[in-house]
């Protein structure tokens, strides 16, 4: 059996715990599980606006959230990178458009369609063009692409 001492002590050790996780700067047994308490249901707001927050933010997220588009400048051409958390059904084609209309060859891609949206290409400018085209035009173009896919899916 364990004697009173021994549960009274034990009580007493995870009181003191309790006082520590929740900053507690109580010294009697009541005041230490009232601050507990109180430190519960703050705790229980937080996790309310963070997940009225994240539901805000999916919601805003999937309505309106766009590709992301980065350029990288090679020593001869561009990394160019689009990614998209959903699929984008035809967007492809549109990329490959914007390229052909800058003058860009696609020396290197890998791309996957699937579950989300992802292209990594490494576009050569044309030699026979030759305009000097820089990241930002590039930048700029794909997402000129991308925003026209945007709008005629939309309107399908």
């Amino acid at each position: 059996m364990v004697s009173r001492e021994h549960k009274r002590a034990a009580l007493y050790e995870k009181l003191q715990l309790l006082r520590s996780i929740t900053n507690s700067h109580a010294l009697n047994q009541t005041s230490i599980i009232v601050d507990a308490s109180k430190y519960i249901e703050e705790l229980k707001q937080k996790v309310e606006k963070l997940n009225q927050d994240i539901a805000n933010a999916t919601s805003s997220h999937d309505q309106n959230q766009l590709p992301v588009v980065t350029v990288e400048t090679l020593e001869k051409g561009f990394l160019i990178n689009v990614y998209s958390e959903k699929s984008c059904p035809g967007l492809l084609v549109s990329v490959l458009e914007a390229f052909e209309e800058l003058g860009l060859n696609v020396l290197e891609a890998r791309v996957s369609c699937a579950e989300s949206f992802r292209l990594q290409a490494v576009g050569g400018e044309n030699e026979e063009e030759g305009e000097g085209i820089d990241a930002h035009a590039v930048k700029q173009a794909v997402a000129v692409a991308i925003k026209s896919w945007s709008e005629s899916t939309e309107q399908e």
